[in-house]
């Protein structure tokens, strides 16, 4: 907005006109500091007074608080040049977000995959625990592609399935081109009536031949953790040792759609609820695969929730071709010597950085 309106001499604007006429010498106004002046000598009619030559006083300089904005037309100026309200933003995106999901007006792909969910929801909660929680440093992530399909290997740990969600959020906000991954679940996790539900907002499907090859075919970084249930169910004591990594389904679909596998190693996981004991009695009664106590759990009841923070490690080992392999996706010698190599590159991986972190709860 100009300094001055449309239509109004620019010249007048920011200073006191002088008046045309002087007034009466006995007219009110014309008291100064409580007396009236000299008295002075009244104008003939034939004689008009000459007023005297005043120089206009000079515009004071507009206040970047607005406070003379009166004489230009209103406060819209100053309030218009300022800088937007950072609060105002977010209360505005919000509202707008809401407002977006409220009427569908957003979009999920065939699997039910919403990016949007994803990004406003779960990363910035995510991202507060693998950030500030458990102080995670990630490595090696030049090894996944910028574009393109790529089958993402790691191992399972923790008696909760953190790191899954973790390593998801990590590489969306490490990668230079933020890909996100499509996480591989257990039938369980799709069974479950709220988590099956969130499962599918942030990208996730069942673990099968038919949803991993179409995922892969269309481009997209499919995230897989062979040890299953095996792996985050096992004793504290058995940390950081590998299990056996099935049937070797998740070679298959890489070697069917020429897929690199990425091996990815994740050391931290095993601290969050160290579990000392499985009570299977009471797993078969609930029909879970196990059911753990850990030094918070079930002693302190839901607390024993809270994971402990200890420190994380994640990295990304170079990636291995399999593009030459596609004719071999049948053949039983080819896909489980492949997939024993993935194992010993994690398993050679996580001793490593259990070498660079000596204490798991160090910073």
């Amino acid at each position: 907005m100009s300094g001055f309106e449309e239509g109004r001499d620019p010249q007048s604007v920011g200073r006191f006109d002088v008046p045309e006429q002087v007034p009466a010498p006995d007219a009110e106004p014309a008291r100064r500091n409580g007396h009236r002046p000299a008295a002075q000598a009244a104008p003939t009619p034939s004689t008009p007074p000459t007023p005297t030559p005043t120089a206009p006083p000079t515009p004071a300089p507009a206040s970047a608080d607005g406070v003379d904005g009166g004489l230009s037309g209103g406060t819209e100026s100053a309030v218009s040049d300022r800088p937007g309200d950072h609060w105002d933003r977010k209360v505005a995106n919000g509202l707008a977000f809401l407002r977006r999901r409220l009427s569908g007006d957003y979009e999920v792909d065939e699997f039910g995959f919403d990016s949007e969910l994803t990004d406003a929801v779960f990363h910035p909660l995510l991202r507060l625990l693998y950030r500030d929680w458990f102080r995670t440093e990630v490595s090696g992530v030049e090894h996944v592609p910028v574009d393109g399909p790529a089958l993402v290997v790691g191992n399972h740990s923790g008696t909760v399935a953190l790191d899954a969600l973790i390593l998801s959020a990590a590489l969306h906000d490490k990668h230079p081109a933020h890909r996100y991954l499509r996480l591989l679940g257990a039938d369980l996790v799709f069974r479950m009536p709220v988590v099956s539900e969130l499962a599918r907002k942030t990208g996730g499907t069942v673990a099968c031949n038919p949803d991993a090859e179409r995922l892969l075919g269309g481009g997209d970084l499919v995230g897989v953790f062979p040890e299953g249930f095996k792996g985050i169910g096992k004793l504290y004591a058995d940390r950081y040792k590998l299990q056996r990594f099935g049937r070797g389904g998740f070679v298959s679909a890489a070697l069917r759609t020429g897929t690199p596998i990425v091996p990815v190693a994740i050391v931290g996981g095993e601290e969050i609820y160290p579990m000392l004991a499985d009570i299977k009695p009471l797993a078969r009664l609930l029909k879970l695969p196990y059911f753990p106590v850990t030094p918070t759990f079930p002693l302190l009841g839901p607390l024993g929730m809270v994971p402990l923070p200890s420190k994380w490690l994640i990295e990304f080992c170079p990636p291995i071709p399999t593009a030459h392999l596609t004719d071999s996706a049948d053949d039983p010698l080819v896909v489980f010597n492949l997939a024993d190599q993935v194992r010993e590159t994690i398993q050679q991986t996580l001793h490593t950085l259990l070498e660079r972190r000596p204490d798991p709860f160090g910073p």
